[in-house]
């Protein structure tokens, strides 16, 4: 069974040059891990990570000290932060280098580097254009229903 007969044909992307707010916003919508980033004529450029995303919110140990160093003040913190950090674009987070499948590939094969890799979601993508996307559990469901 090759990629194209199980892959999600309708990812949930973000253009480049977009801000952290919007990217915030399309995970927290979509309840997606990974955002495919594309430029304006779809070629596919990588990938966001909510983890990234918010790693770059998350306040430092020093951070937290300065603020007060109680929870609660870690919290206001990383809100105002966040505010602080809403207006950047995404680029710099951006993962260029990101695995990719191809339309054609075997779910075998992106199953093995899903797990081995511990990936999530993998990028479909022919010459240079997303073409969709392969979840953990689209392999799953592969799985259970070609069994």
């Amino acid at each position: 069974m090759q990629v194209r007969d199980i892959m999600t044909i309708y990812p949930v992307y973000i253009r480049i040059g977009a801000d952290m707010r919007r990217a915030a916003e399309i995970i927290s919508i979509s309840e997606v891990s990974d955002l495919m980033v594309i430029d304006p004529d779809n070629m596919f450029i990588g990938v966001l990570s909510e983890g990234d995303l918010i790693r770059t919110i998350l306040p430092s140990f020093d951070e937290v000290l300065q603020a007060g160093g109680t929870l609660n003040d870690a919290f206001k913190f990383f809100v105002q932060k966040g505010r602080d950090l809403a207006n950047r674009p995404i680029d710099p987070l951006i993962i260029r280098s990101a695995i990719t499948l191809k339309t054609t590939d075997d779910i075998a094969q992106a199953a093995i580097v899903m797990i081995e890799k511990q990936i999530r979601r993998l990028p479909v993508v022919d010459d240079g254009k997303l073409m969709g996307t392969v979840s953990r559990s689209d392999i799953c469901r592969a799985v259970i229903y070609h069994a």
